[in-house]
């Protein structure tokens, strides 16, 4: 029977992209609806690793289960790094996802291309009901685009421009995206402590 894994999302998109990087492992993927959870843990931390590290511990004191949290976000140089840690509730609640890009857009009005530079940085945080295990970082350095473009991905994955490739990471194929995002490159490296804890765990 496969181990279940928790990952401390409701967003479905969120849960089929780590399942698809680590196609291989004989996981059974749970969103936090997927398990039962209705409450949130508000995220208090005011970096990213602190969110990943409340989530995924609180998660995984819920419901006993191993659980992966990340907390990812966008820092733009332009806007002193916002809005970082608030890049979900970015422009307030009840935005969609396109809502809050295009506020972004709204805001880095009349800022050059060679000044909107970006990056999406996550960490990830492997935990169980005893603590954490361990977690690791990635970042994707890119630009903020004048326009969206594509239809992959989520979030401000239309807005996000990555010079050496001439696209935005919504017209990446989803294989080339999980390589080179920041939550790709983070994946990667939670990688071997991942398969080492399940391994420990049959």
């Amino acid at each position: 029977m496969s181990q279940k894994l928790l990952v401390a999302t409701h967003n479905k998109g969120k849960v089929a992209e780590f399942a698809d990087m680590l196609a291989d492992l004989d996981i059974a993927w749970l969103s936090l609806d997927d398990a039962g959870v209705t409450e949130d843990v508000p995220e208090t931390g005011e970096t990213f690793q602190a969110n990943a590290q409340l989530k995924a511990l609180a998660y995984a004191r819920q419901t006993g289960l191993l659980t992966l949290a990340d907390d990812s976000g966008l820092e733009v140089d332009a806007l002193d790094r916002q809005p970082g840690v608030y890049t979900a509730r970015y422009g307030g609640p009840g935005l969609t996802h396109a809502d809050r890009y295009q506020l972004l857009l709204r805001n880095l009005q009349g800022v050059p291309a060679a000044e909107r530079t970006a990056r999406f940085r996550c960490v990830i945080v492997l935990a169980n009901p005893d603590g954490v295990i361990g977690l690791a970082p990635g970042v994707c350095e890119g630009q903020i685009a004048f326009a969206p473009a594509g239809n992959g991905g989520f979030g401000y994955d239309p807005v996000f421009f990555l010079p050496d490739r001439g696209l935005t990471m919504a017209q990446l194929p989803a294989g080339v995206k999980h390589q080179i995002s920041h939550r790709g490159r983070a994946m990667k490296a939670i990688e071997p402590l991942l398969r080492q804890v399940l391994e420990q765990e049959e």
